[in-house]
Order: structure tokens, then C-alpha cells, then sequence
């Protein structure tokens, strides 16, 4: 018996100890996961396994480095002669070696997002194609897609189905434009990061020699978070183990959130099917939680169908039960969050860096972001910006403040050419030497353009004067048009929805949800006479000045709350703000999870079961962050797209086993099941525990008063695209049109007279 091994309990020590043969580890949130892969590989070097056949494979260099560490640790410094690291790293390396079987040479270059996306732009033009619809990021986005499921640009060009896709988006010619970089890409001697799994797979495939080469090497292969591999991941480790069979996954069904990102959960599932002999291990205690979360987690989960049994189970603890915060509104809700963040530091002694707030979506943090600061509680967007720093919200504030002060030359500089209006690179660098020669401002000479008799073309000059016309109506509106009105205003204008809807990129909605958040904000502000900032004698006197809330006012309380000072603390003891996927793989004493209503979590987009029962992982995952306490919170009533919309508090809550959970209503002990319009309460159904909730619709009928409920925002039903949101509305009475996007069809713009749209309760 080993005594390296003593140090684990006997789920993880069996587990460790099984070194031959097909594994698989099931380990649940906080059992030690990490912890006992790291003693499996120190076992294997103990027994006499040299460390050059070892493969441990890892989604992070910073998990990878971690471990590396602790088995430097067991076994000493032959531990850094493992073949450790993420699939692309690791993979960098075996193809570089073997470079010249697939006509690179060994020093190739990978491409980053940047450079792809500049070499697709080339293409674009070296075709005479429309620069509009082929977007670098929407055509690199297909690239990777083909190449994630082992596509190459021949495969992807004879695929009829593919090209009716592209047909149907008005791209026909993606598959050309594959081909050409793809070849472009081979003339660089560079590979971008999707090939370090797509080359990685033809070497394995058309070279046996090199196969048993990785074979003979690579005696016993570990896996990392396995239920989040993609197609091409799974491949590689498929071909590498054939021949010894000496693979270990490690994973939990129960935290695949990936999707999105090509994970297929379908992977671990059926490592039984591709290793019938395999031997199969549970790490069910939690380290990490009390005995409440851990049973509310159990409860959460054991509503998917689709997973592989197991019981968490912690000798922690009860701790307390999860805490459920109804807020009428987003504001409400930020500042309810924000009290009991300081009543728990001040009863605990807890420090801020002990807090984690997490949401589904980045819009969210913005009312939360608001009252922290409110309250001078210092916090960190991690892994991510703060609300105010994000590109598009950088991008729609830069037109705000030029309507105030034209001649901020950072914002100028950002926006002048976003959208595209054909004002380039070099045409702004002659600029830019005119107002520093003349020591006046960028504005200035924009300004005063023909004056300056500057050597550029006439189309530049008009699409100059076109700017400036543009922003100075936007400055002659300031003093006579509340906040929220000219900034709705300035926004449509200036094209950045417009742009990103063009953009058709993955992130795109989520961009377009926050400048929709800015405007909820800006729209908040007018209504609010609480300001953040203000004491109440300097909002007595604001009042007594104005009744209108300008522009300028909104951005001088944003510029104030939002400008950075140095962090000197080294310790960074601020409360940590993320979204629940960046989340995965932390853990903290205090987590609260804003945003808990229908339609947000879950997502409107999660109609159908798998799609759900991923909501519901990831709600998991959620829960399973937090240490000693599980706060929860939802608003009756949330801005979206300007307007007050009512809201129903997610199935997710309510499939809580209530024994783990307070709720408002104590003498009955079960939920509120309401749903709330305009913050005035309705009974309302509840939702089935086992299986996703049938969309309940309302039959509007083709007339031009009851077309004009159908408001953007908003989930509806129709017949042929089924179920979907409605982005956007334009137009009045019979001739108004609505942007939808469906979840199977993506986004229509359709003629609500004829349209026949039921509006999903």
C-alpha cells in the first residue's frame, strides 16, 4: 500500500490507486477532484512510470501549472519531464516535431483572432465580395465551426447541406473563402488555433508510423474536465489511448456548461460504450459546502434526465438555508444585494473579497454595479470588464459625451469611423498632424475642414461634414430634451446596433443587451430622484433648478462612478463580480445569484430539454460556488428596452426541495408563485419540475390595435419558426414590422399584419 496514497479518503485513494486500464472518475463540486489526479500521476512516477509517457491533458495553462507544482512537491523535480498541459499546448508541441509530414516547417506561426480575422478581411477583398456580409468575425466564425468537426475546406465545400446554409444567409461564397485561407495560411507557414486540433487529427490519421509513435509515448493518458471535450478533442484521445488503454477521465455531467463553445456532453456519457471494461469511481463528499447546499444542489440537479447517478454528500456543517431576496425592481435589488453583503461582513467578519455575485448574463451588473458603488463597496468584474468598460458600452457613452463636448478628442478618435462611414486610418492621421501643428483640437479641424485645405479626398471630406453635422444636432438637443430621450436618439444615429445586429457574431446579442442596459440606466436616472452622489440638500437644489435631467447631468454622475483609482491594496479585498460561467472552478464563503426570473435564467433561448437541462447545470455550478451561505434573488418588475416589464421568478427556484430553502412566506413555507405585469400581482401556474414548461400563448388576432401589444422584448410563437424574441419594432399600425430571432431559424423581420405571432406568457 502506498503511503503517498494515505493522505486521500477512500473514494479518491481507489480511485488513485486503479492505474490500468479504461477510468473514469465522476467527481462532484469541491470532492477533490484536482487533488486526486494530482496523487494518481505522483502513484504512477512511485510505481516506476517514467514521466515522458504520461499525458495529462487540461482546459487552462493555470490548472496545468498548478498541478505540475504539487507533483514537483510529491515526487521531486522529475515531475517536470510530465507531458502536461491544455490540448493545444500540448499538441503545439507534438506538431511542431512533426511539422514537415503536413508541409510546415517547425518554427510555424500561430494565428491569433486578429490575424485571422485581418487575413479573411484581405480575402473579402481580394474577391470583390460585400465587406458587409462577410464580416471577419462571421465568416471565421463557420471556419472554426468546420474545423471543429474535422471539416477541411474541400469537405465543407461538398457538403451540400453546409452550402444551402450559407445560401440561405446571403454567403454563398464562405466555402471559397475557406479554401483561400486556409492556403494562405499554409504559404505563411502558420497555423490558427482551431488547426492545433484539426492538424493534430490528420497527423493521427494519415501517418500510422507517427500514431504509434504517440502511443508507444503516451502509456497512460489523464483527462481533465472531460465533459467538456469537443469532437476533435475526443478523436485525438481516442486514437492515442487505442493501444494501451490506459486512460483516466475526470469529470462531472453535473458542471457541463460549455455547449456554446462546441463541449459535448454526449462524450462522457458514453465512455462506458467506448470502454465496455472500464472502472468506474464517484467522489461524492463536498469539502467545499454546508450540508444545506449540498442538499439543495442534489435537489437542483436530480431534476435532469440526462446524467450520471450520484449523491453529494458533505460532513460539514448544516449552515444555513438558502436565502431568497424578491426585489420589486433592478435598483431594489441591487441595493438589497449591497445591504446584505454589509450586514454579513459586519455580523460574520467577513472580508468583501469573501463575496462573489454572479449572473447569466453581463447586462445584469449594471444596477448591481450601481449600488456598490452607491455604498462604497469596492469590487472586481472578474475575468471581464466593469459594465461601463465594455467596448460597446465604451462606444455608445463616446457618442453621449461628444453631444456634451465635442472636442473630447478620445471619444472622437473611438467612434468617428464605428460604424464604418469611410473616415480611415490615414485620412485621421493627416488630421490628427493639422490639430497638433495648430495646437486646436481633432473637432477643430473636423470643424473647420476646408479651411485647413487638407490632402484628402473629397468623399472623406463629405462623409467628415456628414459627422459633424450629425453631432452638432446632437449638442443643439442637450438642453431641452431629457436624458433618456436624446440618448435613445444619439444611439439609433450613430448605427452601433445596427452594426452589431450586421456583425451576425455569437456575442453580438449580448452586446446589444447592454447598451440596452445603459439605456435602462440612463432611462432609471430621469425617473429617479434618488441620483448617486447626491445628498439630499444638492437634490433639493437640482430639483429647484431643473425639472428636466439632462444628458450632461447623467454623465457627469457616470464619468464620477466609474473613473479607476490605482488599486494599491495587493490583497484586492473587493467583492467579485462575474457571470456563473466564468465562475466554474471558484468557490467562495458568501455567492449571490441575481437575476433569477424566467426568461434570464433560465434563458428564453432554453425552450427544449437539453438546452435546459443545461440552464440547469449551470445553475448548479451556480449554487455550488458558495461555501457557508446562497443568497438568491429576483425582481417583480426589470427595464428592458426602455420599458418597465414585469418578470416571473425562475422554475429553477422553485424546484428547490423547500427544506433548504427561506422563503418570503412563512406560514406556508412554499414559494410566491405570481407572476408580476407593471408590479401588480396575478396567480400564475406553476411550473413542472421534470420536464420544461409548455409555452402558454394568447391568440392576437390581425387587427391594428391588438398587433400594436406585440412590444420589443417580448417572447412570442409562430407557427413555421417557432419559438423566439423580438429584438426590435419599426414602423406604426399595419404597417409595423418586427426583428425577431428564433431559436432553430435566427433572426426574421416580418410584417406583423401577416405575420400571425402568439405572445409566450
Amino acid at each position: 500500500m502506498s503511503e503517498l496514497l494515505d493522505q486521500l479518503n477512500e473514494p479518491q485513494r481507489e480511485a488513485a490507486e486503479c492505474t490500468v486500464g479504461p477510468v473514469m472518475i465522476i467527481a462532484g463540486a469541491g470532492s477533490g477532484k484536482t487533488r486526486t489526479l494530482t496523487y494518481r500521476i505522483a502513484h504512477l512516477m512511485e510505481l516506476g512510470v517514467d514521466p515522458f509517457h504520461i499525458l495529462a491533458l487540461t482546459f487552462t495553462n493555470k490548472a496545468a501549472n498548478e498541478m505540475k507544482e504539487r507533483i514537483i512537491k510529491l515526487v521531486g523535480g522529475e515531475g517536470r519531464n510530465l507531458w502536461m498541459g491544455t490540448f493545444h499546448s500540448i499538441f503545439a508541441r507534438v506538431l511542431r516535431a512533426e511539422a514537415t509530414k503536413l508541409g510546415y516547417t517547425s518554427s510555424f506561426t500561430i494565428y491569433d483572432t486578429d490575424d485571422s480575422k485581418a487575413a479573411i478581411k484581405q480575402i473579402v477583398k481580394q474577391l470583390n465580395l460585400d465587406p458587409k456580409a462577410y464580416k471577419p468575425s462571421t465568416v471565421l466564425s463557420r471556419i472554426s465551426m468546420a474545423k471543429s468537426n474535422l471539416l477541411g475546406p474541400k469537405d465543407y465545400q461538398e457538403n451540400p447541406e453546409i452550402y444551402q446554409t450559407d445560401i440561405d444567409s446571403k454567403r454563398p461564397a464562405i466555402g471559397t473563402i475557406y479554401q483561400m485561407y486556409d492556403q494562405r495560411l499554409h504559404n505563411s507557414n502558420a497555423m490558427d488555433f482551431d488547426d492545433l486540433l484539426f492538424n493534430m487529427n490528420i497527423l493521427l490519421r494519415d501517418f500510422p508510423d507517427v500514431l504509434l509513435k504517440y502511443q508507444q509515448r503516451f502509456q497512460y493518458i489523464m483527462v481533465d474536465e472531460y465533459q467538456d471535450t469537443n469532437y476533435a478533442q475526443y478523436l485525438i484521445v481516442k486514437k492515442l489511448a487505442a493501444r494501451n488503454q490506459n486512460i483516466c477521465v475526470v469529470g462531472d455531467d453535473a458542471q457541463s456548461i460549455y455547449a456554446f463553445r462546441g463541449a459535448n456532453i454526449q462524450n462522457i456519457f458514453n465512455f462506458k460504450r467506448d470502454y465496455p471494461d472500464m472502472k468506474l469511481f464517484k467522489l461524492e463528499q463536498n469539502y467545499r459546502s454546508t450540508k444545506n447546499i449540498v442538499n439543495a444542489a442534489n435537489s437542483i440537479i436530480s431534476r435532469n434526465r440526462d446524467q450520471i447517478q450520484k449523491e453529494l454528500w458533505s460532513d460539514n456543517s448544516v449552515g444555513s438555508r438558502i436565502r431568497l431576496i424578491r426585489a420589486v425592481d433592478e435598483k431594489d435589488e441591487g441595493n438589497r444585494v449591497a445591504d446584505a453583503i454589509q450586514n454579513y461582513r459586519l455580523g460574520e467578519d467577513a472580508d468583501y473579497r469573501d463575496f462573489a455575485i454572479l449572473y447569466r448574463q453581463n447586462s445584469l451588473s449594471r444596477a448591481v454595479e450601481d449600488s456598490l458603488r452607491r455604498m462604497n463597496i469596492p469590487y472586481r468584474i472578474y475575468q471581464g470588464l466593469s459594465f461601463y468598460g465594455r467596448r460597446e458600452v465604451k462606444d455608445a457613452l463616446a457618442y453621449l459625451r461628444l453631444a456634451i463636448n465635442p472636442h473630447d478628442d478620445e471619444s472622437l478618435v473611438r467612434v468617428i469611423n464605428y460604424p464604418t462611414r469611410g473616415i480611415g486610418q490615414t485620412t485621421m492621421d493627416k488630421i490628427r498632424v493639422a490639430a497638433a501643428d495648430n495646437d486646436v483640437s481633432i473637432w477643430t479641424v473636423l470643424e473647420n475642414i476646408q479651411d485647413f485645405a487638407l490632402p484628402i479626398q473629397s468623399g472623406a471630406v463629405t462623409k467628415i461634414t456628414e459627422f459633424v453635422y450629425m453631432i452638432k444636432r446632437f449638442e443643439a438637443e442637450v438642453p431641452t430634451t431629457d436624458a433618456f430621450t436624446l440618448a435613445k436618439q444619439i444611439i439609433l444615429a450613430s448605427g452601433i446596433v445596427k452594426a452589431l445586429r450586421e456583425e451576425d457574431d455569437p456575442e453580438s446579442a449580448e452586446r446589444i443587451d447592454n447598451i440596452d442596459e445603459l439605456l435602462n440606466g440612463v432611462q432609471e436616472f430621469c425617473e429617479d430622484n434618488d441620483e448617486l452622489g447626491m445628498t439630499n440638500d444638492e437634490q433639493k437644489e437640482a430639483s429647484a433648478n431643473s425639472s428636466l435631467k439632462t444628458l450632461d447631468a447623467f454623465l457627469q454622475q457616470v464619468l464620477l462612478y466609474t473613473s479607476e483609482d490605482k488599486d494599491k491594496d495587493k490583497d484586492a479585498d473587493k467583492v467579485s463580480l462575474m457571470t456563473i460561467h466564468a465562475a466554474k472552478g471558484l468557490e467562495f464563503p458568501y455567492v449571490f445569484v441575481v437575476g433569477m426570473e424566467e426568461q434570464i435564467f433560465p434563458s428564453f433561448l432554453a425552450m427544449s430539454r437539453p438546452e435546459l437541462e443545461e440552464e440547469r447545470r449551470l445553475f448548479y455550478v451556480a449554487v455550488t460556488r458558495a461555501e457557508k451561505q446562497v443568497t438568491l434573488s429576483y425582481a417583480q418588475t426589470r427595464f428592458n428596452n426602455g420599458q418597465r416589464m414585469g418578470g416571473e421568478v425562475s422554475r429553477f427556484i422553485e424546484e428547490i426541495d423547500p427544506e433548504y430553502i427561506e422563503t418570503p412566506d412563512k406560514k406556508t413555507g412554499t414559494l410566491p408563485r405570481v407572476f408580476f405585469n407593471a408590479g401588480k400581482p396575478t396567480q400564475s401556474l406553476s411550473h413542472s419540475v421534470t420536464q420544461p414548461s409548455k409555452p402558454r400563448t394568447a391568440t392576437i388576432p390581425n387587427t391594428s390595435a391588438q398587433i400594436s401589444a406585440i412590444m420589443p422584448g417580448m417572447k412570442v410563437h409562430h407557427d413555421k419558426f417557432g419559438t423566439g424574441k423580438v429584438l426590435n419594432i419599426e414602423g406604426a399600425g399595419d404597417s409595423r414590422k418586427a426583428t425577431v430571432f428564433f431559436e432553430g431559424s435566427g433572426q426574421k423581420q416580418l410584417m406583423l399584419k401577416f405575420a400571425k405571432l402568439t405572445i409566450v406568457e
